[in-house]
Formats: C-alpha cells, sequence, structure tokens
C-alpha cells in the first residue's frame, strides 16, 4: 500500500484516473520542449506525448521510473528533437517539390494535368506498393526507416519501391503525361 501511494505522489499514473505527471512536471516537460524549439502552438501535444509513452510503460508492464521528472525531461529532450527533424524533412520536400515545378512543367495547366494523373496512378496501385512509394517520395523517409516501420526487410521495400515506380511510370507514359 505504501509502495502504491509511494509512486501515485512521484506521478506514474498507477491509480485510475490519474494524471502521470503533476503540475511540476508538466511544467518542467514544457520547459525542455520550449527550450529545444518547440513552438509554444505544439507544446502541448508535446506534453500529451510525455504522458503517453508514460502511460504506455505502465501499460506493458515496465516499473516506472526512479525520478519520473529525470525520465519526462528526456524524452521531452527526445521529442524535440524529433520535432526539428520533422521540419527539416518537410522542408526538404518542399524544396525538392517546388525545384521539380520550376524545372520540368512551368505551366500551372501542365502541373494540374500531371498531379491528376499521379494521383490516379497512386489510386492504381496495390496497397503494399502505395504505401512504400508514398512514404520513401512524399514523406522522405529512408529505406531502412520504411523497412522498420513497416516489419519486413529492406530488400521488400526496395522492391515494392520498383515495381510501384515501374508501373506509375508506365501508366504516365500511357496516358502521354510524360
Amino acid at each position: 500500500m505504501l509502495r502504491r501511494k509511494a509512486r501515485r505522489a512521484q506521478g506514474d499514473g498507477a491509480g485510475q484516473g490519474d494524471d502521470p505527471l503533476d503540475a511540476a512536471q508538466e511544467r518542467r516537460v514544457r520547459a525542455v520542449l520550449a527550450l529545444g524549439g518547440v513552438p509554444q502552438a505544439d507544446l502541448p501535444d508535446g506534453v500529451q506525448q510525455v504522458r503517453l509513452r508514460l502511460l504506455e510503460r505502465a501499460a506493458k508492464g515496465y516499473e516506472t521510473p526512479r525520478d519520473v521528472s529525470a525520465w519526462a525531461a528526456v524524452v521531452a529532450s527526445n521529442l524535440a528533437m524529433d520535432w526539428h527533424r520533422a521540419k527539416r524533412r518537410q522542408e526538404r520536400l518542399g524544396e525538392r517539390l517546388a525545384s521539380l515545378r520550376q524545372h520540368e512543367h512551368p505551366s500551372g495547366e501542365d502541373t494540374s494535368v500531371l498531379s491528376l494523373a499521379v494521383a490516379q496512378g497512386l489510386d492504381d496501385l496495390p496497397d503494399a506498393q502505395r504505401q512504400v512509394l508514398v512514404l520513401r517520395f512524399y514523406a522522405d523517409l529512408p529505406v531502412r526507416s520504411i523497412a522498420e516501420e513497416l516489419g519486413v526487410p529492406e530488400g521488400t521495400v526496395k522492391s515494392r519501391l520498383h515495381t510501384a515506380v515501374r508501373a506509375l511510370r508506365a501508366r504516365l507514359h500511357e496516358d502521354e503525361v510524360v
């Protein structure tokens, strides 16, 4: 009984409906996120992610971290780094798309026709091929990350990508878009 009360005092979420973070821990998480460069508007989501990870630990039967406050700060720091990586990935994708638009299709009409043809081509692909194509070229994920996230070998991802690109290219040539 004493052990359970001590864990509740630390904010581990052991009791039903308990918040796994106390007010001081939440302030610390917000501070770490803010100092990590996460915009003010995204701070509530970051705090919720830390709570979620703490609750997931408890649901999986892992022990409560000895120092919940320190653990939460480390998780918040990792979330801030993830936020920056995602932002950079999105910026690179935007730059790549902008350069493609400038070089290959100066006309708005040509771009619209190509976009429509690609969308239709994606719709025609099997789910597994569409998924890897979107993750690789639209989400800008490397093959290794895609394989890890989907739980398949890298070779499977490469094979699906190759087949999907070949099918999409054939579709675009067939429709005389490219």
